[in-house]
């Protein structure tokens, strides 16, 4: 009589560890393929607003200008307008996108943007205060656009001690309203003549920036963005909380660094466009939804950077006769975008609970 012998195991156990491995190689595979779409659409946004618009410039012609080429009026045109205007729109859309990012993750709310919690009005509040109490003109006002900054993520974080979550964000709004009165009252004593260097800094535009100013801002970001890699290798523990995060191994020193590079990284964007309204709060969550709800930093970064220059080329030519900032085209975009999100936030609440 033979009695029947029970199949190995270690096909079965084989099989499920492949189906392990292809469940964990496929969001990494979707987030490449994100990336190289975002990169894609980027390089297509920087091409529009390089080559088109009032004048259009032919790729060839736009390669012989880089190569040092004079071409009447083609030249000046691109370097000293379309070029430096859409390379700081890169430069700002990625500071803006990661930094908010960071807030947004780190703090767990998608309303804890630098806009929100008034980290970009203290920047726009120290910087025309220079410019109209100070008569400061050049980079000290761009360095008291970046102390603001810091100033106001100082005293949110401190007001909401170790709370995050609305108790920061309402910290931040409470600070935000404050600074707006100091915007305000400075405002009153603008000279005629500093007004239009004023709205700069209170809408956000990537108009007329030098190129020794758009350096800075790189190399800023050349120190920033490497560090900001380096400190986000803890952020999935910190998106658990504090207390998950403590018993992961990460400290909160390592958040508290992770916030310092976001306020930093937004400062400077301040510093050298102003405060570009909502691209900071819009590219996080666009980021999370193209990488099906997952936090993606690079990509966050990238959709700035398209924001930025959508905006820009928006404004620039969507209505005759009309240049708007870019600032006011992504505010009219990124206003109902907030509305939304705080409608949709109590009905998805009161969602979960009847589901709980």
């Amino acid at each position: 009589m033979t009695v029947d012998r029970p199949a190995t195991t270690e096909p079965t156990a084989q099989h499920a560890l492949d189906v392990v491995r292809r469940a964990r190689r496929a969001p990494l595979r979707h987030h490449r393929r994100l990336l190289a779409g975002l990169v894609l659409a980027l390089v297509g946004a920087f091409a529009a607003r390089v080559l088109l618009g009032d004048f259009t410039v032919t790729v060839p012609d736009f390669v012989r200008i880089l190569g040092g080429e004079q071409i009447p009026g083609a030249t000046y045109i691109v370097m000293e307008s379309k070029l430096p205007r859409a390379v700081l729109a890169v430069l700002v859309g990625v500071a803006f996108g990661v930094g908010g990012a960071i807030f947004q993750t780190t703090l767990r709310n998608p309303l804890a943007s630098p806009d929100i919690v008034g980290v970009s009005l203290g920047a726009s509040a120290a910087a025309i205060s220079a410019i109209a109490l100070a008569g400061w003109t050049g980079w000290p006002v761009s360095a008291a656009a970046i102390l603001g900054a810091l100033a106001v993520a100082l005293t949110v974080r401190a007001v909401a001690g170790d709370h995050g979550g609305f108790r920061l964000v309402l910290a931040g709004i409470g600070l935000a309203a404050a600074m707006q009165s100091v915007i305000q009252y400075v405002f009153t004593r603008v000279d005629e003549y500093d007004v239009q260097l004023v709205l700069r800094w209170l809408t956000g535009s990537v108009n007329g920036v030098a190129w020794q100013a758009i350096g800075l801002l790189a190399l800023a970001l050349a120190v920033l963005l490497p560090a900001t890699a380096w400190a986000a290798r803890s952020l999935r523990a910190t998106e658990l909380g504090d207390d998950a995060a403590a018993g992961l191994g990460v400290g909160r020193g390592r958040t508290d660094l992770l916030m310092l590079l976001g306020v930093l990284l937004v400062a400077v964007g301040v510093a050298a466009a102003g405060p570009v309204a909502f691209v900071a709060f819009l590219s996080g969550p666009i980021a999370r939804a193209l990488n099906r709800g997952r936090t993606t930093l690079p990509a966050a970064g990238l959709v700035g950077a398209v924001i930025v220059l959508a905006g820009d080329y928006a404004g620039a030519y969507a209505f005759t006769d009309l240049n708007l900032p870019v600032g006011v085209v992504t505010g009219a975009f990124g206003a109902p975008f907030l509305l939304w999100l705080l409608a949709r936030g109590p009905l998805t609440e009161h969602r979960r609970r009847r589901a709980a």
